[in-house]
Formats: C-alpha cells, structure tokens, sequence
C-alpha cells in the first residue's frame, strides 16, 4: 500500500515528466486523467474530422507568400521551412502532454496556469485572445479589399440616408455570411467547413500549375541562398505553421483524445505539402519576379487567375469559426 501511495504521489508531482515516447516506442497515455478532461462544448469529433479542422486551422493564407519565401532565402532556405515544421509539429505534442497532466486542463490559458499560475494564464489569455480576435478581423478585412477590387464601386443605401459603399459593405456582407458558421458549437460539424477551406487550398495550387504550364512555363532556376533574406523566409515560414492557439481547443473536441498526436502529424505532413509544393512551383515560374502574395503575379482575366482570386476569398471564411472558438468559449 504504501508502495502505491508513493508512487501516486510522484506521478502527481511531476506530471509533465512523461517521456513522449517509451523504450519500446509506444506513446504513454494517463487514462484516467484523459477520461476527466471536460470536453469542449460536445465532444465527439472522430479522426477524420479533427484531422479536417486542424489541417484547415495550420493551412491559410501564408500558403500564398512561400514563393516569396524562397525567393528571399533562396532554394536552401526550405531546409528552415523544414525545422519550423518540426519544431511546430513538437510543440503541439507538448501541448498535447500539458493537457493529458491535468484533468482541469481544456484551453490554452489553463496550460498557462498549470506551467505559471494565475500570472501565467492572465498572460497567456491576454495574448491568445487579442492575437485571435486581430487574425479574425483581419480576415473580414482581406475580404472586403479583395471584394472591392474585384466589383469596384458597389453601394447600398440603408435608413436614415446611411450609405455603405466599398470596402465597408463587402466586410458586412462577410460578416454576414460567415456569422452562421460561428453558430456550430459541434467541432465535429465543423469540420464540414473545414474540407470546404481544404479544397480551396487544393484548388489555388491548381490553379498556380495551371498558370505555370499554360503561360511563363517553369525556369528551373533562382538563388541558392540569400543570407540577407533569410530573417524574410523564416518570418513567413513561421507564419504559416502558426495555429497552435486552437490545438487545445480540437484537442478537447475529439472523441479519442489519445489519437491527437497522429492528427497533429497528418495534419503537418498534408499542409507542409502543400505548403512546400506552392513554393516550389511559384518560384520555378516566377523566379526572382515573385511578389509579396503569388496570386499577383497571375495575368488578369484568366481562368485560373479567376479561380485563384475566389479561393483566396473562401479560404479565410472557412477559418473564421475555428478562430474564434476559444474566444466564444
């Protein structure tokens, strides 16, 4: 008996000092503590749609500035792409591990109290909900511009005389339109959303090898390695791993817990990919010519040009509700 006692007490004192891997190469899973953890909103997302909902969470519209990646850096700097991918993938794991350590931990500013206290989840909080809340409106905004540029000049009149023109009447209207999604308090619905961000993903690529075989061809070369554009490459790449704010939150949707670490890596391995294949093929096209987003150096008027300006537009929306989940919850 006393054997046990002590040996319970020690897991309780360092619950974090799990190995992620035993000797024999197995993942080491507290089950008891996995059955405690309260689910988020309903659980029950099975794999496939936890890997739909993370996959569209990591994969978003910094898949359209790789080219520019590489160009900056140059065809060594995917060897970065590569790290940050890794080390993203690792630090999922762990918050992964921190949320298996206590069965009172469901969102991130709860992994912040278990590492820090209350100081540490104040902090953390602060920081995941304003970076959040800003990603959100930034969407609405890409779309009202991108909107805008493509049906310039559009007005309605409201009561009172108001008039919303531009700009500010595509927001509204996106807002509108991606309001209902905020509305599914099921991860496991969500993720039909999700596959829809997913196949707009599919789709821009398409359309960026459309462009390549059908008009400038492939150049086959460019830099090797830029060092003074390297701080450019590692910026954006690290900006397109960043999703980590709602890991805890499909982490709690799942119905089983204990299979997060393989949807972590699907879901890295499938929007590195994808990620890796945009760049490879925007900078074979454009070469040193690739600007800031890939999708301007496509010629007006083509087909694919259309396509890949309405993905770029869906894209967005599709995140929307994973994005501001925690901060609803």
């Amino acid at each position: 008996m006393e054997d046990h006692e002590t040996s319970g007490l020690g897991a309780t004192a360092s619950p974090l000092g799990e190995p992620l891997l035993t000797a024999t190469g197995k993942r080491v899973v507290d089950r008891d503590t996995e059955a405690q953890l309260p689910p988020y909103r309903s659980a029950g997302a099975s794999f496939s749609r936890a890997c739909l909902n993370l996959t569209n969470a990591v994969s978003g519209v910094g898949v359209l500035a790789m080219p520019y990646a590489v160009s900056r850096g140059g065809w060594l700097s995917l060897a970065l792409f590569a790290l940050v991918g890794a080390v993203c993938y690792y630090t999922g794991t762990l918050i992964a591990r921190c949320m298996r350590a206590d069965g009172s931990v469901a969102t991130y500013p709860d992994v912040g109290q278990l590492a820090f206290g209350a100081a540490g989840r104040r902090t953390v909080a602060l920081f995941m909900y304003v970076e959040l809340y800003l990603v959100a409106v930034s969407f609405l905004v890409l779309e009202g511009d991108n909107l805008d540029k493509l049906f310039p000049g559009a007005g309605v009149e409201l009561l009172a005389g108001y008039r919303l023109r531009g700009k500010q009447l595509y927001i509204v209207l996106a807002g509108a339109v991606v309001l209902p999604t905020t509305w599914l308090k099921n991860l496991g619905v969500l993720a039909y959303v999700s596959a829809l961000g997913l196949v707009a993903s599919a789709a821009l690529t398409v359309s960026l090898v459309w462009a390549g075989v059908s008009e400038s061809g492939f150049r086959g070369s460019g830099n090797v390695l830029n060092l003074a554009g390297l701080p450019t490459s590692l910026g954006l790449y690290f900006v397109c791993f960043a999703g980590h704010a709602v890991f805890p939150t499909i982490y709690s949707s799942m119905k089983n817990r204990e299979r997060f670490s393989q949807v972590l890596l699907f879901s890295s391995a499938l929007c590195s990919l994808n990620y890796g294949l945009t760049a490879v093929l925007g900078y074979l096209i454009y070469g040193d010519d690739v600007r800031s987003q890939v999708t301007l150096n496509l010629p007006s008027g083509r087909l694919y040009t259309k396509i890949a300006i309405v993905m770029t537009l869906i894209n967005p929306l599709t995140k929307y509700a994973l994005l501001v989940a925690p901060i609803t919850a």
